[in-house]
């Protein structure tokens, strides 16, 4: 009996602490707009992150520029890597490993979303002016 008692007390610690690490680490890298874009040469780069979901998952970036992203993967295998922007009509496959650049033009203000191909990941970029 005590020792059922203390596996059920082990297994809820665990469990607690995994809940704990999930959540914390969900709240404060993919929810919060990060200092992902740059300008060179007149072009603004919005540079994300693939691999297990898109990171940032929000940017924020300037309307009325010439703008590319740069979908950067390392060991990708999930399906992140097929990326899709409905709005624009792009659907494109990213190399397990490198740098895909996609120009989506000069974008107008306004909020750009993107998914993976299963609907399962999420991006969005707010254009302000």
């Amino acid at each position: 009996m005590k020792a059922t008692i203390g596996a059920i007390a082990v297994a809820i610690v665990i469990i607690g602490g995994a809940i704990l690490l999930v959540g914390s680490e969900s709240t404060t890298t993919n929810n919060e707009p990060a200092n992902n874009v740059s300008i060179v040469d007149g072009t603004q780069i919005i540079a994300i992150d693939v691999k297990g979901g898109y990171k940032p998952r929000k940017s924020v970036a300037t309307s009325g520029l010439p703008t590319v992203i740069q979908f950067i993967t390392n060991g990708t295998y999930d399906c992140s890597i097929a990326v899709r922007i409905p709005s624009l009509s792009i659907a494109k496959n990213l190399p397990p490993v490198g740098s895909t650049r996609i120009d989506i033009g000069t974008p107008k203000i306004g909020t750009l979303r993107g998914v993976c191909a299963m609907g399962m990941y999420s991006f969005e970029i707010e254009f302000g002016a």
